[in-house]
This record gives C-alpha cells, sequence and structure tokens, in this order.
C-alpha cells in the first residue's frame, strides 16, 4: 500500500482539483498538498476557500510547461506523489482553437513527465515511495452505438476532437514513461464528471444557470446523446483508492453507471428546478436544439469492474439525489 505524504495537484484550483483537495484535506492530516494552477479561465482560487490557509497546503501559480518551477516545487516541496488533473477540457474549444490543449495536455505533460522522473530516479525513488497520477477521459475511446458493450481498459484508442486526442497522446506518454524510464504512474479515466465548482460553459451548469436566468437551453442535434455521469466526490474517492492500493502501471475506468441522454437529462433538470425555483411557466419549455456539434459523439458507458473488483470501489452517490445537491450549490452559489 503506498502512503502519499507529500503531493504535488496540478490544476488543483479547477473543478476536480479544487474537489480532490479539499476531499484529501478533509480525510487525512498526515499529508501535505501542493496546488500548482495557471489560473485560466476555468479556475478560481474561492473554490479553495475553506483550505486556503491550512498550514498543510500550498498554491503556486504557474503554468505546467514552466519547467524550472516544475522542478522547485518538486525539490523544495520533497514532493512523492503527483495527481495530474491539468487540461485543457472543453470540446467546443479544442474545435475552434486546439493550440491550448496541444500546448497544455501534451506538452505540460511531458514536462511534468521528465521533470518528475530525472528528480525521483536521483533520489533512487521506487514504486513504493512515489507515484505520478494522470487523470484522464472516457473519451479517448472514441463513440459507442446503443448496444454496443461498455468501454473497458482493454478498449483501443479511437479519439474523435481535438480535446480527446491531445488527452490519448498524454496518456500515451505516461504509460511510455512507466515502460521506458520506469516512472511508477498510473492512469485513471473517467466518464462525465458532475458536482460544485464546474465552469459555467460545462453542460449542467448551462441549464442550471439557463433555468436561473430564464434564458433558452442550447441542446446539440436531437438531444440523444447518451452520457455516464459520475458525481466528482466519487471520483475523488476513487482516484485515492487507485493512488493507495493500485499497482503501479495500471489503467483503471472510473464510470457512474448513470447512463442517460443529453435530452432526458435536460428535462430532468427542468424538472428539479420547476420546484426549486417555480415559475409561470415549466422550464422545459426554454429547451432549444441548436446545430450538432462537429463530430459529436453518440455514446460514452464506462465499465468499472476492474476498479470495484481490484480496489472495492464503487460509486456511492446517487445520481438524482448528487443531481438536486449539484443544482442547489449552482442556484445558491455566486459563482
Amino acid at each position: 500500500m503506498f502512503k502519499p505524504k507529500n503531493i504535488l495537484v496540478t490544476g488543483g484550483s479547477g473543478f476536480i482539483g479544487a474537489n480532490y483537495i479539499i476531499y484529501m484535506l478533509g480525510k487525512y492530516n498526515d499529508i501535505n498538498i501542493t496546488n500548482l494552477d495557471k489560473l485560466t479561465y476555468a479556475s478560481e482560487q474561492k473554490n479553495l476557500a475553506s483550505i486556503a490557509h491550512s498550514e498543510n497546503y500550498q498554491f503556486y501559480e504557474g503554468d505546467i510547461c514552466d519547467r524550472e518551477l516544475i522542478k522547485k516545487i518538486i525539490i523544495n516541496r520533497s514532493i512523492d506523489t503527483i495527481v495530474h488533473f491539468a487540461a485543457e477540457s472543453h470540446v467546443d474549444r479544442s474545435i475552434k482553437n486546439s493550440n491550448d490543449f496541444i500546448n497544455t495536455n501534451i506538452i505540460g505533460t511531458h514536462c511534468l513527465l521528465e521533470e518528475s522522473s530525472k528528480i525521483w530516479r536521483s533520489r533512487n525513488l521506487t514504486e513504493n515511495s512515489c507515484r505520478f497520477h494522470h487523470i484522464s477521459t472516457d473519451e479517448v475511446y472514441g463513440s459507442l452505438d446503443k448496444d454496443d458493450s461498455p468501454f473497458t481498459e482493454e478498449n483501443k484508442y479511437y479519439p474523435n476532437s481535438p480535446y480527446s486526442a491531445s488527452k490519448a497522446s498524454s496518456d500515451h506518454l505516461v504509460r511510455a514513461w512507466s515502460e521506458t524510464h520506469k516512472l511508477p504512474i498510473s492512469i485513471s479515466n473517467c466518464s462525465n464528471n458532475y458536482g460544485r465548482f464546474q465552469h459555467d460553459e460545462k453542460f449542467i451548469p448551462v441549464i442550471v444557470n439557463s433555468c436561473k436566468s430564464n434564458k433558452t437551453i442550447p441542446v446539440y442535434g436531437n438531444g440523444k446523446n447518451i452520457r455516464d455521469w459520475l458525481h466528482v466526490d466519487d471520483h475523488c474517492m476513487a482516484i485515492d483508492k487507485i493512488i493507495r492500493k493500485g499497482n503501479a502501471g495500471v489503467t483503471y475506468n472510473i464510470g457512474g453507471n448513470n447512463e442517460i441522454a443529453n435530452i432526458d437529462l435536460v428535462k430532468l433538470i427542468c424538472s428539479i428546478c420547476d420546484g426549486l425555483i417555480p415559475e409561470k411557466f415549466n422550464y422545459k419549455e426554454l429547451i432549444d436544439f441548436t446545430d450538432d456539434r462537429l463530430g459529436h459523439d453518440f455514446r460514452y458507458s464506462i465499465n468499472s469492474k476492474k476498479i470495484h473488483n481490484d480496489l472495492g470501489w464503487s460509486p456511492e452517490i446517487n445520481f438524482k439525489d448528487g443531481l438536486k445537491d449539484t443544482i442547489d450549490w449552482y442556484l445558491n452559489s455566486n459563482n
């Protein structure tokens, strides 16, 4: 069992990274967390206000492509674990301009791998004393038809967007450093996350904020594209288990077992908002079907049997309960 002591979290002020830091500092009192975040449009310092002054938390503003900064942090903070969240992740943005996706997701990951492997090799650290965990996405596997079996860790990669192609590339780099340089790594490919702190441009926040402001709710195509939804807290628990209990060099898929068509999710959120912020009309009347996204994958579905059987993890949060809590948070936050 690997026990992280000094953890570097990249992208820790973003959606999943911030939830992970809060989860870890709430669960353990024998770890130190260093957060490296560039503070782009999708990151917010206020996400971490509850732990910002903790003695075992340190923040650095910076770019994962800055090798000297990475080297400084790993050495000065005696980093033994890297949990790599930092990524450009919005598919629409990758279609319009892929440059940031190539720089952050590929080149940034390469910088982290090179600097951490050099330093840890110089310290003669092994898989029992260091770990590089890389957070990835189910989108690297491509698209499924309605009756296809869910993605397993053995599925071949078929990325269909610049975003998923950049994440697939970073996955391959991480695996290559494991094989060539014997860097102790693990990789997780997760389904769509939901929960507090997610940026307004993402699907669920767009729906909630549209209801909140009585604006049209944009839905791509016919809305029948299917996604599997994973609560961010369940995701954080899974990452913790992988790092502590998983073997080095292993990939795990993390899914929420909540497949739902986009249009059905929109209607469900509208129904919840009808009860929470009632108007003289039903919110589903705000739905507006728009031109479909370029290269829009039809369905994602994750088979999580491996992480369940090997590490004893399963999602714990009921989807409708988690969704209602998430909607409450967006309705009552000042985001």
